[in-house]
């Protein structure tokens, strides 16, 4: 997205389990700062977010990946969730705008198809979509729940490119989500 364009769809919040561990772009995630996580935004993106249902408006800064829930567009700190008063709910239909200054520069994109405690169903799961799709491989993540093995396709050039990727892995009812892949 460029400097003005806007998306619309549901926040959500974290805070506590993830307070201290290491967020996506290298920083510690602090809930207390006003910082978000988005699948594919680049990092250092500043973006405002508008709580429709109340019109409560704030300002974040992109520092980690997610959420990795259906139908979430950004998952807020628990600082930035609070100034828009979606604490207690936990999610709220939200307007993103990216504001001026963000850079739009270029990244790769891939397609997470899933995450498994064992290595063995991610390994299953990566060579069938490595045959099919010309690339898979697996990234390992330390979760509050142990280490998971995410397995992702691509990756892929653009967001279009990686979007169309993912409406091709829903075609086999797999669960998708495009993310940003930062050097």
């Amino acid at each position: 997205m460029v400097p003005g364009t806007t998306e619309v769809g549901y926040a959500s919040w974290y805070g506590d389990p993830y307070h201290g561990r290491r967020a996506a772009n290298g920083e510690v995630y602090d809930k207390n700062q006003m910082t978000a996580a988005h699948r594919t935004l680049p990092f250092e993106t500043m973006v405002k977010v508008t709580n429709l249902e109340n019109e409560r408006s704030t300002t974040v800064r992109i520092t980690d990946r997610g959420p990795f829930v259906q139908g979430r567009i950004i998952d807020l700190s628990f600082a930035a969730a609070s100034q828009i008063a979606m604490i207690g709910p936990g999610t709220a239909l939200v307007r993103l705008e990216v504001l001026p200054g963000s850079q739009n520069t270029a990244a790769r994109y891939a397609v997470q198809v899933g995450a498994f405690q064992e290595r063995a169903t991610a390994e299953r799961l990566e060579k069938q979509l490595a045959f099919r799709y010309g690339g898979a491989y697996i990234e390992d993540y330390q979760s509050e729940a142990g280490l998971l093995y995410r397995v992702r396709v691509g990756p892929r050039p653009s967001l279009p490119e990686a979007q169309r990727l993912a409406i091709q892995l829903q075609s086999d009812h797999l669960p998708t989500f495009v993310v940003r892949l930062d050097p």
